[in-house]
């Protein structure tokens, strides 16, 4: 009798061990329709330069010194810095970028890149001084907002020497960096990365409530805007360099590290922001050794797009000085 029980219990986890690592093979993802390339997309002042062996998308304005580097959050573009583009190159030149897997930066599939992943944190960094290097920036001020935030001071500690000052917008210092350590090499499996495509494409569901919730008032964010935003999601394998990224994404583990940016920052932080916390960027101004704070009233995640008169205020006083 024992013996017959071991025999199903065997067979039982053999099907099971067959469904973990045949079933999700199963599951068909279909191709995207309609994309196309990104070049297809660009703007009448986009312009396209190989960095690191990425083909990345940026646009320019102003002149003269600061220069001025935009970095943009999750699921962004340079399209959220159009508020704040002209009135800051009135004073600068201003530089903004398309972060990889997002906006109309080439999106490279595995196999077809060389070394270091450019979706990681690491090749995010390599590529923002790789950009200063193709442009003649010796060296900048970085304005990242969110997770580009994320990314303008991993850039400051890798290369103080090309950073000049830091413009935290809502950064995600204490929070954000992908899936939690545990899950990121489920998150690698054969499995998984079949499925994942299918799980990027989720954002086009989820998408609208998360872009609302950046703002302290939804109702600005306008349907004109929102396909500013989507424009991206017609760009060919969108869905699974997003995917990629999510993959090869990882914790900053920044807190640690406060202690070393004693360049000039200014965060910059709305008082209602419900995706990177007010009361963070208000510890982060607090701990970092030369910072100052300023909080925008009635105003979310995005300053530069909900509140952009004060945003400008905000920054051109602080580069003043």
């Amino acid at each position: 009798m024992m013996k017959k029980v071991g025999r199903i219990l065997l067979i039982l986890v053999a099907v099971l061990l067959v469904a973990v690592l045949v079933g999700p093979f199963l599951v068909p993802v279909p191709p995207l329709e309609g994309t196309v390339p990104p070049e297809q997309l660009a703007d009448p002042d986009s312009q396209f330069v190989e960095v690191n062996g990425l083909n990345v998308h940026y646009k320019t304005a102003g002149q003269g010194e600061p220069v001025l580097v935009l970095l943009h959050g999750f699921a962004a573009s340079l399209f959220s810095w159009r508020e704040v583009i002209g009135p800051l190159a009135e004073n600068a030149t201003v530089i903004a970028f398309d972060r990889p897997a997002f906006g109309l930066t080439e999106r490279p599939m595995p196999g077809e890149w060389q070394g270091q992943n450019p979706y990681s944190p690491e090749a995010q960094v390599a590529l923002t001084v790789g950009l200063l290097d193709d442009l003649g920036v010796e060296k900048a001020v970085l304005v990242g907002n969110s997770a580009g935030g994320t990314v303008a001071t991993l850039t400051a500690l890798a290369h103080p020497e090309r950073v000049e000052a830091l413009v935290l917008v809502d950064p995600a210092i204490y929070s954000g960096g992908g899936a939690p350590s545990l899950l990121r090499p489920l998150l690698r499996t054969p499995q998984m990365r079949h499925l994942g495509p299918l799980f990027a494409r989720a954002i086009r569901d989820w998408g609208d409530d998360f872009g609302r919730s950046a703002w302290h008032d939804p109702s600005k964010l306008t349907d004109e805007i929102w396909e500013g935003y989507k424009k991206p999601l017609q760009v060919d394998n969108w869905d699974r360099a997003l995917w990629e990224f999510t993959v090869a994404s990882h914790a900053s583990q920044l807190e640690e590290r406060l202690d070393e940016l004693d360049l000039p920052v200014l965060v910059i932080t709305g008082d209602d922001d419900r995706i990177v916390p007010t009361e963070q960027s208000i510890r982060l101004a607090a701990e970092l050794p030369n910072a100052e704070l300023v909080v925008i009233p009635e105003c979310g995640h995005v300053p530069h797009e909900e509140c952009p008169e004060a945003f400008f205020q905000a920054v051109t006083a602080f580069l003043s000085r």
